[in-house]
């Protein structure tokens, strides 16, 4: 079993997530009291929000830099970003390292060519949905993104950074994201990404009648399979 190295903390309650579906997934497959071998360095996400806001993305390629460093550091194996968004410097924080950086993007793009679809509604932070850093992976793969309307991208990320991200779960707001999902699909997409790691603490599968591409569970399960690999 190889280690896994997750940089997490944005926010905590999504790396939580990838905690436990890596544990589960490997107890699944190995039997008994099995367990992952983990190891975590958890951001402060209040610093890297207040980063975020004022665009200073070098200042957070660094903080992610040095992350990665201790995970190698440390022993990990595998590195992981457990957040959408922060992909955003992905190739900054692989090249900082020399371990393995599984991209969120990438398992997100295997499971929906698998499931035989080109179009997809993409949900996620401002950063993710408006900036192409993911659309731009995800079209090298033949699958093309679309996006809610402007008041559409500001509601999603207000449900992010102002309910999930604090552990608020509201039943107004998951129908507020399923109208989206509606929209979406009478505009063609056949499934909908849910492109930020937080998003199925709040939408269920087949939400809004399409297929849902849970990023949070597909990056966890990339980290399972390496692993064990």
């Amino acid at each position: 079993m190889k280690t896994i190295g997750l940089i997490g903390g944005m926010s905590w309650e999504s790396t939580a997530l990838y905690y436990q579906n890596i544990n589960r997934a490997v107890a699944l497959r190995q039997g008994g009291l099995s367990s992952a071998s983990v190891h975590l360095v958890s951001l402060n996400f209040q610093e890297i929000a207040d980063l975020q806001k004022q665009g200073d993305w070098p200042r957070m390629t660094v903080i992610l830099q040095k992350a990665a460093q201790q995970l190698e550091r440390s022993g990990a194996e595998v590195l992981l970003i457990c957040t959408n968004t922060m992909h955003r410097i992905a190739q900054e924080v692989q090249s900082a390292t020399a371990l393995p950086l599984l991209h969120i993007g990438d398992c997100t793009a295997d499971a929906i060519v698998g499931a035989g679809l080109h179009t997809v509604g993409l949900l996620g932070t401002r950063f993710t949905m408006e900036q192409d850093f993911m659309r731009q992976r995800l079209a090298a793969r033949g699958i093309e993104c679309l996006v809610p309307d402007e008041a559409g991208r500001a509601e999603v990320h207000r449900v992010i950074f102002e309910e999930l991200c604090r552990g608020v779960v509201q039943e107004r707001s998951r129908q507020n994201l399923i109208a989206l999902i509606h929209q979406l699909a009478d505009q063609g997409a056949q499934g909908v990404i849910l492109g930020c790691t937080e998003l199925t603490m709040l939408l269920q599968p087949d939400d809004g009648g399409l297929p849902s591409f849970d990023t949070t569970a597909l990056h966890a399960a990339a980290a399972v399979a390496f692993s064990l690999s």
